[in-house]
């Protein structure tokens, strides 16, 4: 059974330069900023740790990091939202729709995304995003999936839709893995706090225009089903990032053709209870 020695994990870089896993205050508000706050910060070298625990110290933010150092892999449900199939004119899937980001792809809350030019009608997917806890396989039927999570967070899948398309030979893996492609943050919200993650409300904002709003109530797989699936004949490790899928209102299906992004704009997803990521995007 996964469990967190944190409630609110963030990971930053301090106003002297050094990088600290820090604690959100807990009178800070989920959707202001943590810039220039005064962390409370952990001592050890990640929240699996065993000697990770706060050190008795503050230290301001100055920017603000992924809240994971690195990560054993990144995986990805597709078309996993029942409004989401449907303005993508699909069947709702029988089995999760899977893929993989390598760890490059992950990057900071608040890292502006560099766009390869190879990397073609690129668009934002506002996601949930789960961390594991610890190695799991084959979990038993009778047993709690949730038991074995970390904490959520949220991120941004960006993706090149010229190389995810069928026609392109269908490579959502390359599609989804330019670096850069999977900010994560602000926060991993540890998951005793959120013992119900399909109570959540994801929003995701294109220079300031609300193009997504659901609950994660629409997911066609849930967490706990994510969890089985992705562990059934396969380990799945201690600190993989999991990204659940993303609501309809993507840029591929906006009302009078697609709006894919472009040099300068700017994408915010914010999930009520943990905070906001807002990435620029640059050419």
């Amino acid at each position: 059974m996964a469990s967190s020695k944190f409630e609110r994990l963030i990971r930053f870089v301090s106003s002297s330069g050094d990088i600290y896993f820090g604690e959100v205050p807990k009178d800070h508000p989920y959707n202001q900023s943590l810039i220039g706050i005064e962390a409370p910060v952990y001592q050890g070298a990640s929240p699996f740790d065993p000697d990770f625990k706060l050190s008795g110290e503050n230290s301001e933010v100055k920017k603000l990091l992924s809240p994971l150092v690195d990560v054993p892999f990144i995986y990805g449900v597709g078309l996993n939202y029942r409004r989401h199939a449907e303005e993508a004119g699909v069947p709702i899937p029988q089995h999760p729709k899977t893929f993989v980001k390598y760890p490059d792809a992950m990057t900071g809350p608040y890292d502006d995304v560099h766009l390869h030019s190879a990397a073609l009608d690129v668009d934002y997917e506002g996601e949930l995003v789960f961390v594991m806890g610890e190695n799991v396989k084959d979990i038993a039927e009778d047993a709690d999936p949730l038991l074995h999570v970390l904490g959520y967070t949220i991120g941004n899948d960006i993706s090149s839709r010229w190389w995810q398309e069928a026609a392109k030979g269908g490579q959502s893996n390359y599609a989804k893995s330019f670096d850069g492609f999977a900010p994560l943050g602000p926060v991993l919200v540890s998951s005793k706090l959120i013992p119900d993650p399909a109570k959540l409300t994801l929003r995701t904002w294109v220079n300031n225009e609300k193009r997504q709003e659901s609950g994660i109530d629409d997911l066609i797989f849930d967490v706990p089903a994510i969890v089985r699936f992705f562990s059934q004949g396969r380990t799945l490790r201690k600190g993989a990032v999991v990204m659940t899928g993303t609501p309809s209102g993507v840029g591929s299906f906006q009302k009078g053709g697609p709006k894919f992004l472009k040099h300068g704009d700017v994408v915010e997803i914010e999930i009520e209870g943990i905070g906001r990521v807002k990435n620029r995007i640059i050419q």
